[in-house]
């Protein structure tokens, strides 16, 4: 095939569609005309991107994956005038002609601009400046946490080095630790006291570090109607609604509940064939962290279902008596996603004692 490195002004006003394989110092761009035909194709260094789209017309679609500043090049693309197109690697997968054993740069950017051309290919909605700033302080949040249990099982197991094992629980260990460093009659010497001490400085910063974002998440309810709407969910919660505001946005993207929760991975896995339906565990697909959240949320529900009598919680309780607490948690998480949706998209409050009607042929518009 022809190697197209170069155009000109009247080349770029040709282009209808670009996909653009971004990287971290170099971006390929792939760019065809409106009958498909390829017009251009080269690497951009990273600085001179936007410079090369400055000169694309209006209205042109520029289709990327999404990926670490995917969202920024978006935002920079609506300011020109164009249309960016957001996409997921594993939709666009598909559409490389070389198959799994041809990939490059080059053959990314052209099955990115085919994947593009799909009508039914689904686009991710470019984030906000805000939403990303808000996701920022969810990702520092989990981040801080993983590192807080690190540090613990790290004074545990340095404890467990002179004979002092305590029980589960970091609560306990924090209450007995001060009497532990002043104990002289256990083995530890000063240097291995000096240690768990400045260990215990490393947990206290951390738990410090957890309750500003906490504080920020909290600003964030307060501030967002939005956010105040979504956490009257049970098992959605503060955090749970910061979140998913910040990771969806617009929940009108989707076209209902079911949707929704497909997207956050939380329905089963489809193997059906010759009219056998064939369900196995959750896709798993989507945010990882949201679905992580509303899974969470879901499971102190189950736990508690007992001291409520809402229709939810007597379904969820029998759902854990029938199946177990991990498949109600994860039900409970589908019908979550569910709700939220209904309550973001009709602008409703959430009743716990709601009952739906499923639509019928003599209730639906036509």
């Amino acid at each position: 095939m022809e190697q197209i490195t170069r155009t000109g002004a009247a080349g770029e006003q040709r282009i209808g569609r670009v996909g653009a394989d971004l990287a971290k110092r170099v971006v390929q761009v792939h760019g065809v005309d409106a009958a498909g035909a390829l017009v251009c194709r080269r690497a951009l260094p990273r600085g001179k991107f936007m410079a090369w789209c400055a000169r694309l017309p209006a209205g042109c679609v520029v289709a990327m994956e999404i990926s670490s500043g995917a969202h920024h090049w978006a935002r920079r693309l609506t300011a020109l005038g164009l249309e960016p197109r957001l996409m997921s690697a594993q939709l666009v997968k598909p559409y490389r002609s070389e198959g799994a054993t041809g990939k490059n740069d080059v053959n990314d950017a052209a099955a990115i601009c085919e994947a593009a051309s799909r009508p039914t290919m689904r686009f991710v909605p470019v984030k906000s400046v805000e939403q990303q700033s808000m996701l920022c302080v969810h990702r520092l949040r989990e981040g801080l946490k993983a590192e807080r249990t690190r540090c613990i099982s790290r004074i545990r197991g340095l404890l467990a080095e002179f004979g002092l094992v305590y029980a589960q629980g970091p609560e306990v260990l924090r209450r007995v630790l001060a009497d532990v460093l002043e104990d002289a009659s256990n083995e530890m010497n000063t240097l291995a006291r000096l240690v768990i001490a400045r260990a215990r400085s490393q947990w206290r910063e951390l738990d410090e570090h957890i309750a500003w974002c906490d504080q920020r998440i909290a600003a964030h309810v307060h501030d967002n109607a939005a956010v105040r709407q979504a956490a009257q969910l049970m098992g959605i919660g503060p955090l749970g609604a910061s979140a998913a505001i910040a990771t969806v946005g617009d929940f009108a993207q989707f076209r209902n509940g079911a949707q929704f929760g497909a997207w956050c991975g939380i329905t089963p896995r489809q193997d059906s064939s010759g009219g056998k339906t064939k369900l196995g565990r959750i896709t798993r697909r989507g945010d990882t962290y949201l679905r992580n959240v509303l899974v969470q949320g879901a499971k102190s529900v189950v736990f508690t279902a007992h001291k409520r009598t809402d229709p939810i919680s007597r379904w969820a309780l029998a759902l854990r008596e029938r199946s177990g607490w991990q498949v109600a948690a994860v039900a409970l998480a589908n019908k979550n996603a569910r709700i939220l949706w209904a309550v973001m998209t009709r602008g409703e409050r959430f009743d716990a004692h709601h009952l739906s009607v499923k639509p019928t042929a003599a209730t639906v518009p036509t």
